[in-house]
């Protein structure tokens, strides 16, 4: 099996894992890893990396992300979705109160930069242990609030229940947000609670759900996605000579003046570039020092084959 990216559509109810281990058997390597982790309650967009591309997954773990998801407000859970124990629920008459208006209001301040903080059972480590197992384990949990970009949240239908009002929303975001925690804050801001009842990962960088296949009848020969393809959606691309992809192969640096597209360029060059030989094969992910192109990571055309076990980036 050669090296690349797999585009997965999570089906609900088994974990990131569970993917990744149906697909090392599905293309018969045990490298393959994953560019960010959906919880079971989740559906959608899981990228993976085969043989040598899970070295690319590094690159495509920051990318932001959308998601469409319902907020159920009336209640707080002990995991802020649907999977956790319900906390007391909100008087009906405050529910029945809250406005379509009021909604749109509250989600006005969780959007754009601001400071989250995560929610308990997330895997963030604390001391070494991740923060769900604490809680698992009986220990009160907090965490720090963290800088995250929301750059959009957007309310698409509201359902009124009895006691309670779903919220289905879109929402784009930076890489580390919890859409978990937008759907308690949402609901402290109004006064009822809040938690997530639905969650579907829709797009990660350029990479879309719609791209993906379901995991039940998955063709890993037709779905694979070559490194260079990835990395063209994820990196500015530079392509060398022939020379240039044997020198950089062998970790020696080029001159940026030297390279195409770069070379009458006076404008700043990006901190990451993904550089593809003639053949359109990522020989190297490479970053700038002074006017010379350095590698980073790089892509031997012998790791197309692998057995080694994987890395596997969290989101």
């Amino acid at each position: 099996m050669n090296s690349g990216i797999l585009l997965v559509d999570k089906p609900q109810g088994i974990t990131s894992h569970d993917v990744v281990s149906r697909m090392r058997r599905l293309a018969g390597t045990r490298k393959i890893g994953h560019a960010g982790t959906l919880d079971p309650m989740a559906t959608g967009l899981l990228v993976l990396g085969v043989n040598g591309a899970t070295r690319l997954l590094h690159y495509l773990v920051g990318l932001d992300k959308e998601y469409l998801a319902t907020i159920r407000l009336g209640w707080n859970t002990t995991t802020d979705d649907a999977e956790g124990e319900a906390l007391e629920a909100a008087p009906a008459s405050v529910v029945a109160a809250v406005t379509e208006a009021a909604v749109v209001a509250a989600i006005a301040p969780l959007t754009g930069e601001i400071e989250q903080v995560p929610s308990a059972v997330s895997a963030i480590k604390v001391a070494g242990k991740r923060a769900y197992q604490r809680v698992r384990d009986g220990e009160t949990v907090e965490l720090a609030s963290r800088r995250v970009t929301v750059s959009a949240f957007e309310p698409l239908a509201f359902r009124v229940g009895d006691g309670h009002l779903d919220v289905d929303v879109r929402v784009e975001c930076s890489s580390g947000t919890y859409i978990r925690a937008l759907a308690r804050d949402l609901g402290a801001a109004l006064g009822t609670g809040g938690h997530l009842t639905a969650l579907r990962r829709t797009r990660i960088g350029r990479f879309g759900v719609d791209e993906a296949g379901e995991l039940e009848g998955f063709d890993v020969a037709s779905a694979i996605m070559s490194p260079a393809d990835a990395a063209r959606r994820a990196l500015p691309i530079v392509t060398l000579t022939a020379q240039q992809a044997v020198d950089l192969g062998h970790g020696k640096r080029v001159d940026v003046e030297a390279v195409a597209g770069l070379e009458a360029s006076d404008a700043p060059l990006p901190s990451v570039l993904a550089a593809v030989d003639l053949d359109d094969h990522l020989v190297a992910i490479v970053e700038p020092r002074g006017r010379q192109l350095k590698v980073v990571t790089g892509f031997p055309p012998a790791e197309s084959q692998g057995s080694a076990e994987s890395q596997e980036p969290e989101a």
